[in-house]
């Protein structure tokens, strides 16, 4: 297994910009403006195929968990869906001109990485509660490897807790190096996201003190089944686990 630095750690802690969106006239129209948005955008730069688009749900509540290869992984899923989902971003990105305005219009419930971030938490249960998918990369930071990175537990501990479906969706093509570089060429990257199959933790994991390291193994398992076996990673073993 490749090493690779520790998972990166919220150095300004900002409790008062975490919160479940509240889905306002003025959110939800911005958001079917953004995801017409970046269809055409994704249309420009990438060219995106997808399959298993009969696993997706008609409605929530489901735990929407995906593999990080680079930026454009949400803007390309986005593209796909069929609605748009809430998701959980980091919240060094609530800085970046522009982009973290964006993105705080959409709605992401700001999560502070590399501690127990409860209040985030909170939200996406109470948006679990009411019904709404809700998008989170498992492994806490896009891959430095090119393959799937260990996991971390906040979206084990989300499905387990709520008792809602995990919707394992993996997506190739999307690392920056690509992405960029073929822009700058004018080039579309070709992207492919696949959708695997909903199954719910609590019928997986027997015993509640296993639910978040062994739902974590799970749920990354269930990703890495998606995938092609170089972008595996650290769940390439032929040993794992098949989810039923």
């Amino acid at each position: 297994m490749i090493e690779t630095p520790p998972k990166p750690v919220t150095e300004e802690w900002r409790s008062e910009l975490t919160r479940l969106p509240e889905l306002s006239k003025p959110r939800i129209a911005f958001r079917r403006f953004s995801h017409g948005l970046l269809k055409l955008v994704c249309k420009v730069c990438l060219k995106v195929s997808v399959e298993g688009l009969e696993n997706l749900p008609a409605q929530g509540p489901a735990l929407l968990v995906i593999n990080h290869l680079g930026d454009s992984d949400l803007p390309a899923l986005i593209s796909v869906l069929p609605y748009t989902p809430d998701a959980l971003g980091k919240i060094e990105l609530y800085d970046v001109p522009i982009l973290g305005k964006l993105m705080d219009a959409y709605g992401v419930i700001w999560l502070h990485r590399g501690r127990p971030d409860k209040r985030a938490l909170r939200a996406a249960l109470d948006g679990l509660a009411e019904g709404r998918m809700i998008g989170i990369a498992p492994e806490g930071r896009y891959s430095l490897t090119g393959g799937l990175e260990e996991g971390t537990g906040g979206a084990a501990f989300l499905a387990y807790k709520s008792g809602v479906p995990v919707l394992p969706i993996a997506i190739t093509g999307t690392e920056n190096i690509k992405v960029y570089g073929n822009m700058k060429k004018l080039r579309r990257t070709p992207v492919h996201i696949k959708v695997g199959k909903m199954f719910n933790l609590k019928e997986q994991v027997s015993a509640k003190r296993d639910a978040v390291p062994e739902g974590t193994r799970l749920i990354m398992q269930s990703l890495a089944e998606l995938l092609p076996q170089e972008y595996r990673g650290a769940y390439s073993s032929s040993s794992s686990q098949t989810i039923l």
